[in-house]
């Protein structure tokens, strides 16, 4: 299985247009995530894919690299590993509160 980062996404697309965009291009996609900010709900304009078919993440990355979405030129290339729990990272998901300002 090859994971991917897909940068530069229009900040409209959805995960089900990321995911027709990739089998448009000839790949099976098991999962897709669209990244959104917490506060807001919007796109922060890149995701990520699971390609349960492809065994070396190279083959899909020269594939999809550099091709448009929209009028966007995606950037693609092999996601790196998720960190352990513990490894620099909160548990469950939590952010600090935000600070206010006097």
């Amino acid at each position: 299985m090859a994971r991917l980062y897909i940068g530069n996404l229009p900040h409209q697309a959805a995960e089900h247009e990321l995911q027709a965009w990739i089998e448009q291009h000839g790949f099976k996609v098991e999962t897709v995530q669209v990244i959104r900010d917490l506060d807001t709900g919007a796109s922060r304009g890149f995701g990520f894919a699971e390609l349960p078919e492809v065994i070396h993440a190279k083959e899909a990355v020269d594939a999809l690299n550099g091709q448009k979405m929209e009028e966007n030129d995606l950037r693609v290339s092999e996601a790196r590993p998720l960190p352990v729990k513990g490894e620099n990272r909160q548990a469950g998901g939590t952010r600090s509160p935000k600070k206010r300002v006097s």
